[in-house]
């Protein structure tokens, strides 16, 4: 990673921030993406105390004229791409009947078309430099999960955007990995959109039990080393879940089912 372009939305907490921690110990520069600059900012200026040379700037993903701006400035202060995380994303919770359809919306526009436009003018970079493309997915992107059907669908979306990328560019060396957490520590959770579109602000799982945000940054930085196609985390709610789904749907349908409704207040209960 010593001397590599890492270009990180989402970067203001949560998982992006921790890749920004994780990819600088390593020796990279960072450029960070994300709506709120002053928290960029102060990352920034820290990382520059360090010695680390790094950018922040503001991107709302999407807005496609945002993600142009990034890549646009991250070649004019570096030259060059060598990752790209497309880790800004946004969650739900709320019964597809009772949902705003903007709800949906908002999330394909953000975790979807925000992966499509960022790679689409990060390509002809990260092709010269045959780099890698990082989509942070989810199980939800392998599994629909009841009350979560904006995000699963953005999800499987982006999985099936990146596969295909990586098919066409089998010959050119580029580098596409999906990345699937699982639960993972964060504030992704606090700004799940309710059936109206605000913020549930807090979140229904506990937390101290899941991945920190930390390990998920040092599995991801280890899986783009390795140049893996896929890399699923946690193994009861991750890899034996996308396994048993291939075989034993129905089954898991009614784990998944069960599993979201001993959630606080889930929105399965109306049911």
């Amino acid at each position: 990673m010593k001397n590599k372009i890492v270009i990180i939305t989402g970067a203001s907490s949560g998982i992006g921030l921790a890749c920004v921690y994780e990819f600088a110990a390593q020796g990279a520069n960072i450029v960070m993406a994300a709506r709120s600059i002053d928290t960029l900012v102060a990352v920034e200026e820290e990382l520059a105390e360090k010695g680390i040379a790094s950018i922040a700037i503001q991107t709302d993903v999407s807005i496609e004229s945002d993600c142009k701006n990034l890549i646009d400035k991250t070649i004019e202060r570096f030259n060059k791409i060598d990752i790209l995380i497309n880790n800004a994303g946004l969650s739900m919770r709320a019964n597809f009947r009772d949902v705003d359809l903007s709800v949906l919306k908002k999330l394909m526009d953000v975790n979807f078309w925000g992966t499509v436009y960022c790679t689409k003018y990060a390509l002809p970079y990260l092709l010269e430099t045959k780099g890698s493309v990082v989509g942070v997915s989810s199980i939800a992107g392998f599994i629909g999960l009841p009350g979560r059907t904006g995000y699963s669908a953005s999800k499987f979306a982006m999985n099936g955007f990146l596969e295909t990328v990586r098919t066409e560019n089998l010959k050119t060396g580029l580098h596409i990995l999906i990345a699937a957490p699982g639960f993972t520590a964060s504030n992704v959770r606090k700004a799940a959109l309710t059936s109206d579109g605000t913020s549930q602000g807090e979140t229904p799982r506990k937390e101290e039990k899941m991945m920190s945000a930390e390990e998920v940054a040092q599995r991801m930085r280890k899986a783009i080393e390795k140049r893996k196609n896929t890399l699923i985390l946690t193994f009861t709610e991750g890899k034996l879940t996308v396994f048993l789904n291939k075989w034993f749907p129905s089954f898991v349908s009614k784990m998944s089912y069960n599993m979201m409704l001993k959630e606080p207040d889930s929105p399965l209960k109306n049911n």
